[in-house]
């Protein structure tokens, strides 16, 4: 792996600043006029976000050479793959709390902002982690591996999640909460006390959501690049556009069925990869008389990105020839229910 970059304090100033701005403009869009999102407006939202990425890119090229931009570009691809997994979770958070759809797309974007900072956090750790303790390499591909085995072999089915539990949860018992929802509102004041609505509640389910999802994909990207300052510009370009990509592909992401062993794949090659490298930067005594095994190869990101890219193209190949064949044969998805924004009592 190439070593970290140098990269200054006001660096880090200004591109937190920038991606603060960016969503600071996209809260007062959403905010101004609360809408349905259209299959256009997703579409070029999301080329406005991969446009950004793109550029910050090619900064990364420029200033700090191929290798670095390939660890970067690899990560971004890696984690907006991962993101894609997460859409079906938010597809059953919204439906099990039927979020009119005029503020879904409010609901993504600050349970997503929640997310950021939170993965923020956890990189801030990570980045401590790998340059103090070698052996944190062995931890992580033994993460990704395991999660690997999960994604090939285990189905996920939508039982198996419960939108109410773990902070919801808590959260529904210390706070009270209103039955219905009040336009986009977070509380209200009902008989001298504060409420919770349904909207608070379900953007703090978004945000953990994703915050669990991170537990494999922030490995993921430090076994490709253990640059702090890039993985945390991968995960962040790969966020913003995430809400936007779950406007545009709505109920096509039912059709990427191999998108689970696609997934498996990348991620246990990951896994490889870091416990080749882990056996670089550990000392084994029962392996080459306790010094550094120089022998085993190492993964270059170059080759990272050409497998990754590859998986993914294979697999959203092969999921899409099944659905149409699955149509050809009468095998119809279901049609959605209508969307419709519950009354608000607070307006009668």
């Amino acid at each position: 792996m190439p070593p970290p970059m140098s990269v200054p304090a006001w660096l880090w100033v200004a591109t937190i600043a920038t991606l603060l701005g960016l969503i600071l403009v996209d809260l007062i869009i959403v905010n101004r006029r609360p809408h349905k999102v259209t299959i256009s407006e997703a579409t070029r939202w999301i080329a406005f976000y991969i446009g950004c990425a793109v550029v910050f890119g090619a900064g990364v090229w420029i200033f700090g050479g191929d290798e670095q931009a390939a660890s970067y570009l690899t990560g971004y691809i890696t984690e907006y793959s991962l993101s894609v997994d997460n859409l079906f979770i938010f597809m059953m958070i919204m439906g099990s709390f039927a979020v009119p759809a005029i503020h879904q797309h409010r609901v993504l974007l600050i349970g997503i902002m929640m997310a950021l900072v939170m993965r923020g956090i956890f990189i801030g750790v990570g980045a401590q982690a790998v340059q103090r303790f070698s052996w944190i390499f062995w931890l992580f591909g033994g993460i990704l591996i395991y999660t690997a085995w999960k994604f090939a072999f285990n189905n996920k089915e939508e039982e198996e999640y419960d939108p109410n539990g773990g902070v919801v949860r808590l959260v529904r018992k210390l706070f009270p909460v209103t039955d219905e929802y009040h336009g986009s509102r977070l509380t209200i004041k009902r008989d001298g006390r504060r409420w919770l609505t349904p909207m608070f509640i379900v953007m703090i389910a978004i945000g953990g959501a994703d915050l669990v999802f991170a537990v494999d994909s922030i490995p993921a990207i430090f076994g490709i690049t253990q640059d702090a300052y890039l993985v945390f510009a991968a995960n962040a370009f790969a966020l913003m556009g995430l809400r936007q990509l779950y406007f545009l592909l709505g109920g096509l992401v039912e059709k990427l069925v191999y998108l689970a062993y696609g997934l498996a794949v990348i991620l246990g090659f990951i896994g490889v990869k870091l416990v080749l490298h882990a056996l670089h930067e550990n000392e084994l005594p029962f392996i080459n008389g306790g010094e550094h095994v120089t022998w085993v190869p190492e993964i270059n990101n170059w080759v990272s990105l050409g497998v990754i890219v590859t998986v993914l193209g294979i697999t959203t190949v092969l999921s899409l020839l099944k659905s149409r064949r699955d149509e050809r044969q009468g095998v119809q998805p279901p049609e959605p229910e209508p969307e419709t924004e519950p009354a608000d009592p607070a307006r009668n």
